[in-house]
Parts: C-alpha cells; structure tokens; sequence
C-alpha cells in the first residue's frame, strides 16, 4: 500500500474552524484527514444523532464544507443506501456518499441497517469512528467498550465482557474492501479512505478514535493514546483486499521487528479503567494477545 507523505497531503482543508466538538477530538482528526482523500464538491455524509451532528453544527450554520444528511439512530446504512439510489435514479454517478457513524451507532443501535445495507453491496463507504461508548449522551457502556472500563452504566464492577468483534461480522457480508485506521497514524488513514473513494460496492473502515472526556486522559495526549493503542495491540492497523489480508503502518513494522507492549502500558494513562482487577487485566493482556497473533499469523499466510 502506497503511504502517502505529510508534503503530499492536500492543502485543502474541508473543516473550517470553529466546530463543536470537545479539545483533542479523536473524531475531529479522523473526520478532517477523511475528507481530504474525497471531493469536496462530490461528497455526501450520512450521520446519525452522535459527536458527528454536535461537530456539524447548528443549522443553518456549519463548519463543514460537505453535504450533510442528519438520520435517525438507528438507520444510517438505510439514509445512506437511500442517498446512493436517489443519486442513480439521477443520473448521477460522480458522487461518493459516506456514512460516518459511532460504534454504538454501527455495533449496536444500527447493526441491522448497517448488515441489510452491507449484504445488498450498497456502493457506499461505511466509517464507523470507534471511541467505545455512547460519548455524546454520558459515556454509556456500548459493545465496544473494554473489559474493564468503567462507564456510566457500569460505574461499580466496570465492564465484564470483551468488545464485540465488529469485523468479523462486517467480514461475513464478503466485501471488496474492509480497513482499520486511527488519527494518530494519519497518512495510514488517508491512503485507505483515497484507496477506498475508487473501489465499487460496500467498504467498511473502523477507526479507533480516542476520547479524552469519555476516557479520562488529557486533551494534549490524544495522538499518544492513539499510538499506545496501536503498540500494545489493543487496535491492530490493516486492510483486507478482496479477502486478503495485510498489516499496514506502525502495526506492519512491529510485525517485522516482533515488538509490542504490554496493555497495562496503554490504560495507566485512563481514569476509565481506575477500578480495572488484576484479573481482568490479565484477561484484556490475553485477549489481546490472541487478537494479535490471529492478525500476525493471517498476514503471513496472506503475504507469504
């Protein structure tokens, strides 16, 4: 994969100053460096009620400098699919429509939208920003929260499961383009939404988007939170090409030197995981363990 320079970065900015969103929004870096790999007069959103519509704005007043379409909760892989046909019931087949929802907007309250959508091959590029809970209405536990992480429905014990896995289920639905991305590995980002913008049917990216308020660390840390979860292995930076899959960035080149950190060394620096037992920490370090050597053993085979 072509891994783009910081001089090669489009100057252009599609989000002007002034959003709503909270300081050290991992949302708001993902959001800006996505839109500079698509068109800014070519591009139409689909959000559903999340940190996404708080950062849009209030109508009629925007930041942003894409079409918009605000949806309920529930049904983004439908306001999207029903965008995607308006435009060819058109004529118009030079638009890229994209759907930016959180992962309780994608994991849990639009799963069915999101999977009728995906098993229909909607030509559509499906963005799901993962900041593992419900952050725009109080830091609710979602089925992507962490074992271990306390959360505002789970203030005592703190979560006792591990975080649903999103794209093996994603996966199933047999798309040509499925990718994971993070704002503290920009370029990485920008290469797969460009490499993504030119690919025909349904393409999933999930990107691990860290939220200073909703997780307990300092705004100025956003980045580094961002890289410790690369690091320990708790979010793993690939792509899946037609079934294939390869590592990519920071996670590629810890598959070539055979480095990672511990997990412990990524939650020190969150309140949320304050309340976190011994136990449960071994089983998190476990569980990413075995999520890592899946991906290691998969690349390998894939790019023998």
């Amino acid at each position: 994969m072509a891994t783009t320079s910081v001089k090669q970065l489009p100057k252009t900015e599609m989000i002007l100053p002034g959003t709503r969103s909270c300081a050290g929004c991992g949302l708001m870096l993902t959001y800006r460096h996505a839109l500079k790999a698509l068109d800014e007069g070519k591009t139409i959103v689909a959000v559903p009620a999340s940190c996404m519509t708080v950062l849009h704005g209030v109508y009629p007043i925007t930041p942003v400098k894409v079409v918009c379409i605000n949806n309920p909760f529930a049904a983004t892989g439908a306001a999207a699919s029903g965008i995607v046909a308006g435009l060819k019931a058109t004529g118009k087949s030079d638009y890229t429509v994209v759907a930016f929802a959180g992962d309780g907007g994608t994991y849990d309250i639009g799963i069915q939208a999101l999977s009728g959508a995906l098993e229909r091959g909607v030509n559509f590029i499906y963005i799901c920003y993962d900041n593992e809970g419900y952050m725009n209405t109080g830091t609710q536990r979602s089925s992507a929260s962490p074992l271990g992480a306390v959360t505002s429905t789970t203030p005592i014990l703190s979560k006792l499961q591990h975080k649903k896995d999103m794209i093996r289920i994603v996966e199933a639905h047999d798309l040509p383009y499925i990718a994971t991305g993070s704002p503290a590995f920009p370029f990485d980002l920008f290469d797969k939404v460009k490499y993504a913008k030119d690919v025909l049917g349904s393409r999933y990216i999930e990107v691990h988007a860290p939220c200073p308020p909703g997780w307990g660390f300092p705004n100025k840390d956003l980045v580094k939170m961002g890289k410790l979860a690369v690091e320990s292995g708790i979010h793993v930076l690939f792509e899946i090409r037609e079934g294939r899959f390869s590592l990519t960035s920071r996670s590629l080149a810890m598959a070539k030197k055979g480095r990672k950190m511990n997990v412990s060394d990524y939650i020190k620096g969150q309140t949320r995981f304050k309340k976190i037992s011994g136990a449960h920490l071994a089983q998190l370090q476990e569980f990413t363990d075995k999520k890592w050597n899946e991906s290691l053993e998969r690349h390998f085979r894939d790019n023998p």
